[in-house]
């Protein structure tokens, strides 16, 4: 087996590193077919897909692990995990490390929300007291066992605090032990030119279809600061609509067979079908 690289040289060898967000194996196998040198399993995606559930701190640690393991058995990227908030004080967070870096994480990133914890560009967050988040990211640290295991801090205190405070939380977060920092949801591009030029480690935007922050290109946001470009909820959120819009048509008879979907060769080559196939020749069935 290949060594995967690690979440640093892939941040020196990927310029940007762009990040689709997968939602369940298949997603995840797409995208190491289309090219990518990476992806992230996000909470909104994975809880919508797998539970048709809001991204509302309903689901815990061992249902989004069950999740996580079934999406990245689709694909031997490197991978970036929502930690979420850690899932409770730091005892909780040092198993949140633990059991998503057993199962292959090359990055983890944990919030500062305060629980129950929601998507970032949803109204009604709040923020935990500075102080307390760095302990949290203190037992995240210490909890790894490879240092090449990325820890990323994300600060929801944009929209609690203002700006300022999301940079200050972002300076403290890094001397707490963070190697990355996402400061989620800014409202303009000079908010997001802002935070390139003023944090210095590497850090992720977050690209949310409908959400607060302008849609910028990949390279804009690089040339910006941002070394990491995510695209959390892109394909879930057009797979819904794919799947919206075929039903309609079957409920009112009118499904059609055109060019918007794959073919059943296609489908069976996305899933590795002649590879299987091959075994039963080989060994009978």
């Amino acid at each position: 087996m290949t060594k995967k690289p690690t979440w640093r040289e892939l941040l020196a060898r990927e310029k940007p590193l762009v990040l689709p967000g997968a939602h369940d194996a298949l997603s995840a196998r797409l995208i190491e077919q289309a090219g990518f040198a990476a992806y992230v399993i996000g909470g909104y995606p994975l809880v919508g897909a797998r539970y048709g559930l809001p991204d509302l701190g309903i689901v815990g640690l061992g249902e989004m692990a069950a999740g996580v393991r079934d999406i990245m058995s689709g694909s031997s990227l490197p991978v970036l995990i929502d930690g979420d908030h850690g899932y409770g004080d730091v005892k909780n967070v040092t198993r949140t490390i633990q059991v998503y870096e057993e199962m292959g994480a090359s990055a983890i990133f944990i919030e500062d929300q305060v629980a129950p914890k929601r998507c970032g560009h949803m109204a009604g967050k709040d923020v935990i007291p500075t102080e307390m988040m760095e302990q949290k990211l203190r037992a995240a640290a210490a909890a790894r066992r490879s240092p090449d295991t990325f820890l990323i801090a994300r600060t929801d205190a944009r929209a609690v605090h203002g700006l300022d405070e999301a940079l200050r939380r972002a300076e403290r977060y890094v001397k707490a032990g963070a190697d990355g920092i996402f400061v989620e949801a800014p409202l303009t591009i000079e908010e997001l030119a802002r935070i390139g030029r003023e944090v210095e480690v590497p850090q992720f935007c977050n690209m949310l279809t409908g959400g607060r922050t302008p849609i910028l290109t990949n390279k804009e946001l690089y040339e910006m600061g941002f070394e990491m470009v995510v695209h959390g909820i892109t394909l879930v959120m057009k797979v819904a609509k794919t799947m919206r819009d075929a039903l309609a048509e079957l409920k009112a008879d009118k499904l059609s067979f055109q060019d918007d979907s794959v073919t059943f060769e296609e489908f069976k080559k996305i899933m590795n079908f002649g590879q299987w196939a091959e075994i039963e020749d080989k060994f009978g069935r």
